[in-house]
């Protein structure tokens, strides 16, 4: 099969006729009849049988459909890939983000680098670190923002900053509200747990099986900003990023240090065989220093 007869066997597969597909397709319906007559043809079966003013797939289209809707949704990602590095001539930055970024750091860093870059245009993605190679690698992205990521094969790695763990607790908890804390404190508290979060849940989780301490911990969540907003309602104590923690405090929150310290890297990534533009690099240069104010 050719890939025309794939894209026109995947439209009326999806859609059911040849008036639809010629639609969805902005082509007309007597050029989708002719390439499905040739791809059947060529294929030496039929593809369709028309049922009460519809194409049913044939046994054999059925069969078929698994290969081609993979090779049809690689056509989409190669069209996708060219798309994103036409516009990233035209002064574009396309950001992959952890969500916790977005509470403060970055939309500081870009309010900050938009004052002398007001011309590029900067599309924001939050995305989390399972996502992170493919938007890369189909251009989506340009680079992303994640904490402590894994290593992942051509894909380059660069510390932006180096950032820590912070514990958000109820005021009513700690009455004295300290500004710091270690883990000890926390055994007779109930737990938000973030283990399965990714790399900041395992540092978490490490911490607290090293020092042999079991937990109070009931519920579980994969998303920072819920730990915290869950602090908020008194159910409990987390040890989320401090750019979560800070974005998210309230009247009847308070955030603590860890003692000792549990520290993590934020990492921009970007393809390792695509060197980031100029302004990509300014742009991190902003999120460092806003970051150190």
């Amino acid at each position: 099969m050719r890939l025309r007869h794939i894209e026109i066997f995947h439209a009326i597969y999806m859609t059911g006729s040849i008036t639809n597909a010629a639609q969805f397709l902005h082509v007309s319906q007597p050029s989708v009849s002719k390439v499905l007559a040739h791809a059947e043809m060529q294929l030496g079966f039929d593809l369709f049988q028309r049922v009460k003013g519809r194409l049913i797939p044939t046994a054999e289209a059925n069969m078929l459909f698994n290969e081609v809707d993979k090779v049809y949704k690689q056509i989409r990602s190669v069209r996708n890939t060219a798309e994103n590095i036409k516009k990233s001539k035209k002064g574009n930055i396309n950001i992959g983000l952890a969500p916790a970024l977005g509470f403060d750091l970055v939309p500081k860093a870009v309010a900050e680098f938009k004052k002398t870059h007001p011309d590029v245009n900067i599309n924001i993605q939050t995305m989390h670190n399972e996502q992170v190679q493919q938007a890369l690698l189909e251009r989506k992205i340009d680079f992303a923002l994640m904490f402590s990521p894994p290593p992942l094969p051509g894909i380059t790695q660069k510390l932006v900053l180096q950032s820590q763990l912070m514990v958000v607790y109820p005021n009513k908890f700690f009455p004295e509200q300290p500004q710091s804390m270690n883990v000890e404190q926390l055994i007779d508290q109930e737990i938000i747990g973030i283990w399965d979060s990714g790399p900041l849940g395992d540092i978490v989780f490490n911490r607290i099986t090293d020092q042999d301490i079991e937990m109070k911990c009931n519920i579980q969540v994969q998303t920072y900003f819920i730990a915290a907003r869950l602090v908020a309602q008194e159910m409990g104590v987390c040890i989320i990023d401090e750019y979560t923690a800070k974005g998210n405090l309230c009247h009847k929150t308070s955030i603590a240090t860890l003692s000792p310290s549990l520290h993590f890297n934020l990492q921009a990534l970007h393809l390792t065989d695509q060197q980031l533009s100029q302004t990509s690099k300014h742009l991190l240069d902003e999120i460092h220093n806003v970051a150190n104010i």
